[in-house]
């Protein structure tokens, strides 16, 4: 069993990353494969929510030392065999009437990945190949996985798990927005505040020949010498030959003296 220590983990499904031949595809979900008896078995449950929004639960154990033995549901499996292949890849195979129905194999990718994959047969007899990806988690959640894998039944528990985790969502998500839209507000009044500031600097290192009053509106030019120059008189008062190399801005005089573009 120390082959295994690498599954020992929660597992959180990526559903955009997933492939579906069979079943319905779910929303979200989690894996949490754990060590039991003594290390000799291993417990697999999973968690999923459809698409449709129903919650669903399963949970059973296999041992992996490649012997056959009775299945917990004999509605999807009269026995079932498991074998660790190696560091990296996990087998189940599920038997009814003494026929291989579902292969389920386990395996660490070289990024860390789980990649899950079911192999079996529709209702038609026709083949069947999904393939689930998991990221490892530090804690669960009741998530979920694929519908097309072991006998997965819709719980009460699970149902209201999911409610109570939608209504959770709703709100942490509604209480995030909102501080991101405080945290976007404060942003911008910085922004503001630090042009108003660079604005003032160069203002108050122009030349003034008055003493600029509260509220009034006057007008900041660059003179050829690359200096500045705070006048009364506006660009089109000026004609075509003003004292400046270029017009920068009218500006205002606020009541803290800070200056403000206008």
């Amino acid at each position: 069993m120390v082959q295994a220590y690498n599954f020992l983990a929660s597992w959180q499904l990526f559903p955009e990353k997933c492939i579906f031949e069979n079943g319905m595809e779910p929303k979200s979900g989690n894996c949490k494969i754990d060590s039991i008896n003594n290390g000799h078995a291993l417990s697999i449950s999973i968690n999923w929510v459809s698409i449709e929004n129903e919650a669903f639960y399963t949970q059973y154990t296999v041992t992996p030392d490649d012997t056959e033995r009775a299945f917990d549901d004999l509605n999807l499996a009269d026995t079932v065999k498991s074998s660790i292949i190696n560091a990296s890849t996990f087998q189940i195979l599920f038997y009814k009437n003494r026929r291989n129905i579902l292969e389920v194999i386990h395996e660490i990718l070289p990024n860390g990945y789980l990649k899950v994959s079911h192999l079996g047969f529709k209702n038609d007899h026709a083949p069947f190949k999904n393939i689930e990806i998991y990221h490892k988690q530090m804690s669960v959640l009741p998530y979920a996985s694929s519908v097309a894998g072991v006998a997965i039944r819709p719980t009460k528990e699970g149902v209201i798990k999911h409610k109570a985790l939608s209504a959770m969502e709703d709100q942490t998500n509604m209480q995030l927005d909102q501080i991101r839209q405080q945290i976007e507000l404060l942003a911008k009044q910085a922004q503001e505040i630090k042009k108003r500031k660079e604005l003032s600097l160069m203002i108050y290192e122009a030349r003034l020949s008055f003493k600029p009053q509260i509220g009034y509106i006057y007008h900041l030019y660059e003179k050829q010498d690359g200096t500045h120059m705070l006048s009364l008189v506006a660009p089109q008062e000026w004609g075509n030959s003003g004292p400046f190399k270029q017009f920068v801005s009218s500006v205002k005089l606020l009541a803290d003296h800070t200056w403000i573009e206008v």
